[in-house]
């Protein structure tokens, strides 16, 4: 049997190739005539040689293919780490920075308290300024208005009294003079 010749095929492929090699192998000893007496057997060296070169030059490429696997999943092992930490440092940013923007909102809400608090009180402090101020000229108000009351109430008294002479003038024209 001659060897197969290589291909450019994957290595599952080749290690098949390679298999179906020893399957060969191992049925041409398999049903090789036995020694009498022994555990030796006759074989067709031709045909068993024929089969280790086929095997001796399938394997190289087999193993070929296999190492480039090995080392490709060591790259493609390698590349997944490199990536993992990547995004892990990715994550650890964002992370950060969530974390920032978390302690800005809490100092930014207790700015917004203190404005909020601040604005209250002034709020109160002018409610109370304008209540005194009100009632200060309420007060005042009150007072003239007082004077004012007191002046009519003196001014109608003089007009009544006005009155109390003009009655008492013509009580005394009226009255006969002694004499």
């Amino acid at each position: 049997m001659s060897p197969a010749p290589r291909s450019s095929r994957g290595l599952g492929a080749d290690l098949a190739d390679v298999g179906k090699v020893l399957d060969e192998l191992t049925e041409v000893v398999g049903q090789a005539r036995s020694m009498p007496m022994s555990a030796s057997c006759v074989v067709n060296r031709a045909e068993v040689l024929g089969l280790v070169e086929e095997l001796r030059s399938r394997l190289p490429d087999a193993l070929g293919k296999a190492q480039d696997v090995l080392g490709d999943r060591a790259g493609v092992v390698d590349d997944g780490h490199r990536e993992a930490e990547r995004v892990l440092a990715g994550a650890q940013a964002e992370r950060r920075r969530m974390l920032a923007q978390t302690d800005v909102v809490k100092v930014a809400r207790g700015e917004a308290d203190a404005i909020l608090q601040e604005a209250h009180e002034q709020a109160e402090a002018m409610r109370a300024e304008v209540e005194d101020y009100v009632d200060a000229k309420l007060a005042n108000f009150e007072i003239v208005l007082t004077k004012t009351l007191e002046a009519v109430e003196r001014g109608r008294h003089k007009l009544s009294g006005a009155h109390e002479l003009d009655a008492l003038r013509e009580d005394v024209d009226a009255r006969p003079l002694p004499g």
